[in-house]
């Protein structure tokens, strides 16, 4: 994978985990996206088309709620302490941290691979200990929980009786009743000076003058939410989707990529959506709504978390 996306854990399956919803919390702090007919993808120069961003496209998608805010480090200890689950990260030991944030000292087992050097594989990284050993999510309770896998979050979800959003209902969600926009609120990143979302600010990945106020993650209620009153659609984590990764599979119109599409049967990785606190324009210039990207179901990074729906 290139670019800040993430580095890739290796294909390793893991057993399906079954769990039994909590009784009351499924409704909890959603907000409703309404039924209708989306106009999804891009097509603009901004756009990857290696990334499979276009065509622009009109799909049908039925009404649901959708959490206001990516699952919360808190929202995730609840679901641990009441499940005893174990994440992919602590099964394996380790997880990607971005090599800025790591406080001095910290042992690293390597350094990120391929196009991905900023990223280092900590021993004793996860959503316990974002930033490895020495760190606790007891200073991020309010920020998106990190270090999840795929598996990970399609077990809490499980858990709190909804689902992982379909990447049709994620874009749809995040553009918050805006047609044709590169960002809920418009054409342009910062508006009138203003910072709306949580991506890099500076150079990277050496430099982060964190003009809008943060270094890593941002608590899950930064900034103003969208239209649909959703919090960080775009920057600060990015976000896993319930459909495999395809760059092509949505191009022909059809049945079942124009009506509630929900990605192809198969494949090798899963879709996440809305780009992070590491994204900038001059490496990885995808935090706008159309852009999309991917990972492996047991990968985990600092930078990519989840919010769940339901329908």
């Amino acid at each position: 994978m290139s670019s800040c996306c993430g580095p890739v854990r290796d294909q390793t399956t893991r057993a399906n985990v079954s769990l039994v919803p909590l009784a009351g919390l499924p409704g909890a702090d959603m907000r409703a996206v309404p039924a209708g007919v989306y106009r999804l993808g891009g097509e603009g120069r901004e756009c990857i088309t290696a990334d499979g961003e276009g065509p622009l496209r009109d799909v049908y998608i039925e009404g649901f709620l959708m959490d206001a805010t990516a699952v919360t480090a808190e929202q995730f200890a609840r679901f641990v302490e009441h499940t005893g689950y174990v994440t992919d990260a602590e099964v394996f030991g380790w997880s990607f941290v971005f090599a800025g944030l790591l406080p001095p000292g910290t042992a690293c087992l390597e350094q990120g691979p391929g196009a991905t050097p900023w990223w280092r594989a900590v021993p004793g990284a996860s959503w316990r200990r974002p930033l490895g050993p020495a760190s606790s999510y007891d200073d991020c309770r309010d920020h998106p929980v990190v270090h999840v896998s795929w598996n990970d979050a399609h077990a809490y979800a499980q858990w709190a009786g909804k689902t992982l959003p379909t990447e049709a209902q994620w874009e749809a969600a995040a553009r918050g009743g805006t047609v044709d926009q590169i960002f809920p609120w418009g054409a342009v990143l910062e508006v009138d000076g203003q910072h709306r979302c949580n991506v890099w600010q500076g150079v990277f990945p050496s430099v982060n003058s964190a003009e809008n106020g943060f270094m890593g993650t941002a608590p899950a209620r930064s900034f103003e939410p969208n239209g649909y009153g959703l919090f960080n659609m775009l920057g600060n984590v990015w976000e896993w989707c319930a459909d495999w990764w395809s760059v092509d599979w949505h191009i022909v119109a059809s049945a079942r990529t124009r009506y509630r599409p929900r990605g192809p049967a198969h494949g090798d990785a899963k879709v996440i959506r809305g780009g992070s606190y590491l994204c900038h324009a001059s490496y990885c210039n995808r935090y706008r709504l159309s852009s999309r990207s991917h990972n492996t179901p047991v990968s985990s990074t600092g930078h990519m978390g989840f919010r769940c729906v339901l329908e």
